[in-house]
């Protein structure tokens, strides 16, 4: 295997000592395993600029705060420079995020440390010391989805009580380790209090979560964490270990149930095609 070239340069550096193989590819970056002295890791390296989209990333980057006000500025210009800027935003966004979460007691991969451009983080590996599957690709009996989701849901409060929802959580997200559920991708970590879509990117992460374990424990289906946890926020009551119930009554004078369910239902759907879509284009790669 050919050593990329952004792994060339940490093995100059002495960051690392050699490139294993290839983990996974996608659309955002591609992760590769590397030794470092006795350890083995894996570095994520972000795809050039000039091959992602940034059309879809406005609704994820506001409310995200610049690191100075020159950068800000160019931010908001279709100019060279302002899209590098842009371009690093994105990438410091999730390294910031899971140093900010790994303090704050949320189960992510350890980081390392950020070199010219590229995440050096823990390989999460399963109990014989493969890498571990993704959520998506494990089958589950309905004890240990009920326990999976309980712990998921616990780290999506964990999340928002640091004033951060993951913004793209799905099945294909969560790593199956040892000791339980590991979430991983932060790039498009989204401000809670910030972002005028926050609420909605919660209930998706939620949603999207309960409809891949409620294939295995159906009842998970009707339970309502996502709006109950976003209310309690709202609120200004939510803690870390907060008690949920599941439970969660509308005033149905303002919101039109229906409507809810329907949108409940809409992210169960779009879930299953973002899978397929993900599916699609690791084919490609």
């Amino acid at each position: 295997m050919r050593t990329p070239e952004a792994l060339q340069v940490l093995i100059d550096d002495g960051v690392i000592d050699e490139v294993l193989r290839p983990l996974k590819s996608g659309k955002e970056a591609a992760v590769y395993v590397v030794r470092s002295g006795d350890d083995v890791r894996c570095a994520k390296v972000y795809k050039d600029m000039a091959q992602r989209s940034f059309q879809k990333r406005v609704q994820y980057q506001e409310g995200r705060k610049s690191r100075g006000s020159r950068e800000a500025r160019a931010m908001g210009k279709a100019t060279n420079f302002g899209r590098k800027q842009q371009e690093e935003a994105w990438k410091n966004a999730e390294v910031d995020a899971l140093y900010q979460l790994r303090d704050a007691g949320v189960r992510v991969p350890e980081p390392y440390g950020f070199f010219h451009g590229v995440l050096v983080m823990e390989l999460v590996t399963d109990a014989e010391g493969f890498s571990a599957p993704r959520l998506g690709e494990v089958e589950l009996d309905a004890d240990t989805a009920r326990a999976y989701h309980t712990a998921l849901v616990r780290e999506v409060v964990r999340m928002l009580c640091c004033g951060l929802i993951h913004g793209d959580l799905s099945a294909y997200n969560v790593l199956v380790g040892p000791e339980g559920p590991v979430v991983i991708d932060f790039p498009q970590v989204v401000s809670a209090a910030g972002n005028n879509n926050a609420r909605t990117m919660l209930l998706r992460d939620v949603n999207n979560l309960t409809a891949t374990l409620g294939r295995f424990a159906p009842e998970l289906l009707d339970t309502w964490f996502g709006e109950e946890m976003w209310a309690m926020f709202e609120a200004g009551e939510l803690l870390p270990d907060s008690p949920l119930t599941g439970e969660w009554t509308p005033d149905e004078s303002e919101v039109d149930l229906d409507s809810v369910r329907q949108a409940i239902n809409d992210a169960r759907e779009e879930a299953i095609i973002r899978q397929q879509g993900r599916e699609a284009a690791e084919a490609e790669d």
